[in-house]
């Protein structure tokens, strides 16, 4: 009887024991796991901070490269060895400032350096030394900004015998051209000059006010400000709604977004983030156009509101607010979003363990199609298009299917990848509905890093009429470069002609108008 009783008394521990240990079993795999993943993430930190911030790799032509069986593919037993050659040494010439680096029409100053007449004589025979030779070197030189004040004076005329004999005299004024801001100093070159600094060079206005400053010249940052903000109102606002109208007759745009920081806002702590939103024209517009557009959100009714009339292809990230567009517009996703994750993947790895992983063979599949549209690069639309559904789509396709097949844990790198693909996948692959589409949203990143750049030095806008009238200025300053156009000089005859135009000839002073003077566009610089 004892002995069944310690049977049965046996039993229950092992069974017990049993539970206790497949219960640490499964802690140490969730602990392993999360180890896993903070390597991960250590790994891919480490990378970020110290490591070449190209996602470039060597897979970058599917013809060099081939993931799967590159020693077959290569390995060729019938030719012969190669002999070594000894190679004599060379030297690289170093690139230096040549006339054609320069623009044809920059002023010359000849400056030439002769002997004094008293030591033009021979040390030898003591006869007169002519010009048998000469040498040059050419200097590029800087002339810092000059500051000077224009004081206009505008001349009354009157009739001198009506003025004796009449009862009436009449008066004739000369022409002036108005004045940008009505009671202030502001001129159009001053107020370029701001904005130049500030939205194309990154300077915020403190740091201006410091320069002005310097030079003894006591303007203030509030003053600064409060001109940028009188101008946008006034002049620039009606060619910011243009612009808009252009943007929004083409087929094809792009779309991205950004945080932005305004300290007085309504209803919202000084904190809180509000966001400044980028629409651009595609590559295939013959004038580009980049408008900004500040939101106090990042709802999905702000990008409903600035597209509500709009038909055509939009190129955007993942954002969910983009997917709840009308049916007239039809979202395509980004190609380099699914390479960056796969990059990251890979770099989250131990070294030893990259070749060969899901993670390479991932970045091969976005690299082969990146190298294909490099080839397209020089197409049409429809030569494009057409050699995309013939190479690029049934790769795109096999790139899903093999996502779809590889068993992956979803919160790793690799995970967050192949998840971002499978899920994205129903807009990636509309790319390849229309040859005027990109394989990525990188026009778009490009287009609003500058807006980036200057928030990290200006940190926040004061007020909501900054941050509005901050997205109407950079819209213009990037339009115009876009447009090969010097945003000084636009910004300057801009400020001086607008005064005097009609509302209905607002389109003629857009950048990429014929109208805009030679003055205002960039020189044609050819390189070696």
């Amino acid at each position: 009887m004892k002995s069944i009783v310690y049977n049965e008394q046996l039993a229950t521990e092992n069974a017990e024991l049993r539970v206790k240990i497949e219960t640490l079993e499964e802690t140490v795999k969730k602990f392993e796991t999360l180890v896993k993943y903070y390597e991960e993430q250590f790994r891919l930190s480490q990378h970020q901070k110290f490591g070449v911030s190209s996602e470039k790799s060597k897979a970058e032509d599917p013809e060099q490269f081939n993931l799967f069986n590159e020693a077959e593919t290569t390995a060729d037993k019938t030719i012969p060895e190669p002999k070594l050659i000894e190679v004599e040494k060379h030297y690289r010439k170093h690139r230096r400032l040549v006339n054609d680096n320069l623009p044809k029409d920059i002023p010359v100053e000849i400056i030439e350096h002769t002997l004094p007449e008293a030591e033009q004589i021979c040390s030898e025979c003591g006869g007169a030394l002519h010009v048998m030779g000469q040498e040059s070197r050419r200097e590029l030189v800087i002339i810092p900004a000059q500051v000077k004040v224009e004081e206009h004076i505008c001349k009354v005329y009157s009739c001198r015998n009506c003025e004796q004999k009449n009862d009436h005299t009449p008066f004739v004024k000369a022409d002036m051209p108005e004045p940008v801001i009505k009671g202030s100093f502001a001129s159009p070159e001053l107020i370029a000059h701001i904005i130049n600094q500030k939205y194309v060079m990154g300077l915020p206005l403190y740091r201006q006010e410091q320069e002005f400053n310097r030079d003894g010249i006591l303007l203030s940052r509030q003053t600064m400000s409060n001109w940028l903000v009188r101008c946008s109102e006034d002049w620039f606002g009606q060619v910011y709604d243009r612009m808009k109208v252009r943007l929004l007759g083409h087929d094809v745009l792009h779309a991205d977004e950004t945080t932005v920081q305004v300290l007085h806002e309504p209803d919202k702590t000084a904190e809180s983030n509000s966001y400044m939103w980028l629409y651009r024209t595609s590559g295939d517009a013959e004038k580009p156009t980049v408008v900004y557009e500040y939101q106090p959100d990042r709802k999905a009714e702000r990008a409903q509101e600035f597209l509500k009339n709009y038909k055509g292809y939009l190129m955007c990230d993942a954002y969910d607010g983009y997917h709840k567009l009308s049916g007239d517009v039809t979202v395509v996703g980004c190609y380099a979003h699914v390479r960056r994750k796969f990059h990251e993947a890979l770099k989250g790895l131990p070294k030893a363990a990259q070749k060969d992983s899901n993670a390479e063979v991932g970045l091969w599949y976005c690299n082969a199609l990146f190298s294909l549209e490099r080839k397209y690069a020089e197409y049409t639309a429809k030569e494009r298009y057409e050699a995309r559904i013939t190479y690029s789509l049934p790769l795109a396709e096999d790139f899903f299917l093999w996502a779809k097949s590889v068993d992956v844990l979803p919160k790793t790198l690799l995970g967050k990848a192949v998840s971002y693909l499978l899920e994205q996948w129903v807009y990636l692959k509309n790319v390849y509905l229309d040859g005027r589409l990109e394989l990525s949203n990188n026009r778009a990143e490009r287009s609003i890093k500058n807006f980036v750049i200057g928030r990290k030095n200006f940190l926040f806008s004061n007020t909501v009429n900054g941050a509005k009238s901050s997205a109407i200025i950079y819209s213009i300053a990037e339009t115009a470069k876009e447009n090969r156009l010097r945003p000084f000089d636009y910004f300057v005859w801009l400020l001086k002609t607008i005064p005097s135009t009609t509302t209905g000839k607002i389109d003629e002073l857009l950048p990429g108008s014929p109208k805009i003077p030679e003055s205002c566009r960039m020189p044609d610089i050819s390189k070696d």
